[in-house]
């Protein structure tokens, strides 16, 4: 059973979007002192090698953007680029964020697989 699953069928619970999940999961990763955020601290958890997966807002500026992707890259971090600055910076109680670091491989792993499932919805 899959963590999606299980609360697709409890009771009087809807089912949430993957969006929905990825949000909320961040807040549960903030709360667990598990998040870096903004673009300079997440380049920084890179170097160190602290962050192990980063979500960069579709709406961030290019030049947040040219500071992160290459580094990513560079360093083999797992990223996606999805939903808005607006978004996760209410997901992790802050202002907008347009870039959004994990530091725990858990929390990493589930994101990812939210962010595949964001990117290529199944029909």
């Amino acid at each position: 059973m899959t963590p999606a699953s299980r609360h697709a069928g409890a009771p009087g619970r809807a089912a949430r979007s993957p969006e929905e999940e990825l949000l909320s999961l961040f807040g549960l990763a903030a709360r667990a002192g598990a998040v870096v955020t903004g673009t300079d601290m997440v380049r920084r958890g890179i170097r160190d090698g602290e962050v192990v997966h980063v979500v960069l807002a579709a709406d961030a500026s290019p030049t947040q953007q040219h500071k992160l992707v290459p580094l990513l890259e560079a360093r083999g971090v797992p990223f996606g680029i999805l939903l808005d600055r607006e978004r996760l910076g209410a997901a992790l109680g802050k202002g907008p964020v347009s870039a959004v670091g994990l530091t725990n491989r858990g929390f990493a792993g589930r994101a990812a697989e939210l962010a595949a499932a964001i990117s290529s919805p199944q029909e």
